[in-house]
């Protein structure tokens, strides 16, 4: 591997939490980040450039009017390939664009949908998956053939056509402990970002929804209090925790920020965030949630186990986005307060009250799982100059609170299957 002139120290960043890591990964973290910056990997792969969410046939329009009203992103366009819709949502060129990928035919399989037919809940929705990020690279055919050299793979680019995926990424294969794809693109910063997928155009029946979740938006004085994604939040299997956080921290220029041992859930929450921007809207951080003990031993210890549930009804996937909201007040109200209680008047559910106080450092809120993506948005105030994620106890409660919620998806899931066995 090539040695880069100005090296980025990825491992000069403070380490929070409490959380003990073993030593296999106290040392790989040290090994491969200190590689990935003499390499020129880390000078080369910046921040994330896109999310990439596919939902079942029908479902894409309900969920950009959705998006469009809990979110600050706006309609850009459509791009449609034979067996795909792809909108294109868009905030700014400083933070990321939200690609939502509808599927027009539901008897389609692929290897995307492969990952959510062999559990429970998300066969429910066979189409709807979080499928990964597109990084900003400033050399996609060396960043490419760096990665492969430390054995990532990636399709093709005739696979990529047969996947209808946008010619200009380099896309590598769904990693086993996510179940999510990394995807490169190389892209001038004077340039706007564009995906070689398919016919342009405004769909007027897009835009139509669009518009009104917007005027809502406004109606509600909520508008201008939304910021672009701080955090993505993953679930993963109690023993894929290192490993993948050791995965992303590989193919992304990101560093560890720290773990927090979550014992009342038993569980773990772990964040990583980019090297290259401190300011989460330029480039959201990357959190990993795990059980600490794997299901099998619940029967023995009799502990919570909301994470490892999820991950078994659903798959390792994407759990949550969350939205910064703009510290301050409205009309004597915290704008989380205010926010919250807006959308909830129009007919969005959330998880239980925002949690948190200024004393705290921040308040956080959970919404109910959107039926068209299974994605919860969460919202989160910071107040002051607090910088971190959560404290332990918020997430704790938001961990309880969303486990509550997919436990009687479980019930209804096994209802169902009951009904359908027994007409």
């Amino acid at each position: 591997m090539t040695k880069s002139n100005s090296i980025t120290k990825s491992l000069a960043f403070a380490r929070q939490g409490d959380k003990l890591n073993s030593d296999f990964f106290e040392e790989y973290l040290v090994r491969l980040l200190d590689e990935r910056d003499c390499s020129g990997l880390t000078d080369m792969v910046h921040e994330i450039e896109a999310i990439m969410i596919t939902v079942d046939p029908g479902h894409s329009i309900r969920y950009i009017g959705e998006l469009s009203l809990m979110t600050p992103y706006h309609y850009l366009v459509t791009l449609e390939s034979e067996d795909h819709w792809t909108h294109v949502l868009r905030i700014d060129m400083s933070s990321p664009d939200f690609l939502v990928r509808e599927v027009k035919d539901p008897s389609i399989h692929g290897i995307f949908r492969s990952l959510n037919e062999v559990y429970p809940i998300g066969m429910r929705k066979p189409n709807s998956r979080y499928m990964g990020e597109i990084l900003r690279v400033t050399n996609l055919h060396e960043v490419t053939e760096l990665q492969k050299e430390r054995e990532f793979r990636f399709f093709s680019q005739d696979q990529i056509r047969k996947l209808q995926l946008p010619g200009n990424l380099a896309i590598s294969k769904p990693s086993p402990y996510t179940h999510n794809i990394v995807a490169y693109m190389e892209r001038p910063l004077d340039q706007i970002r564009t995906y070689a997928l398919g016919v342009s155009s405004i769909r007027d029946d897009v835009q139509a929804v669009y518009l009104a979740a917007k005027e809502k938006q406004k109606e509600l004085a909520i508008d201008t209090m939304i910021m672009p994604i701080d955090h993505l939040a993953t679930r993963i299997y109690s023993q894929n925790r290192e490993v993948a956080i050791l995965e992303w921290l590989s193919l992304s220029s990101y560093y560890y920020w720290g773990s927090y041992d979550i014992r009342d859930q038993n569980s773990s929450t772990n964040v990583t965030k980019s090297v290259h921007y401190n300011n989460e809207c330029l480039s959201p951080a990357k959190v990993f949630t795990a059980n600490n003990t794997p299901y099998f031993v619940n029967h023995l210890e009799k502990l919570p186990s909301p994470t490892e549930t999820f991950v078994r009804n659903y798959g390792p996937r994407l759990h949550h986005i969350a939205l910064a909201i703009a510290d301050g007040e409205y009309q004597g109200m915290e704008n989380i307060e205010h926010v919250v209680r807006q959308i909830t008047a129009v007919g969005t559910d959330f998880l239980l009250d925002v949690i948190g106080s200024r004393e705290d450092g921040l308040k956080q809120i959970f919404s109910s799982a959107s039926e068209h993506s299974s994605l919860i948005i969460e919202y989160v105030q910071r107040f002051g100059d607090f910088s971190g994620f959560f404290t332990r106890h918020n997430v704790a409660e938001l961990t309880h609170a969303a486990g509550v919620e997919e436990e009687l998806l479980e019930l209804q899931a096994q209802s169902n299957v009951v009904s359908n066995a027994y007409p």
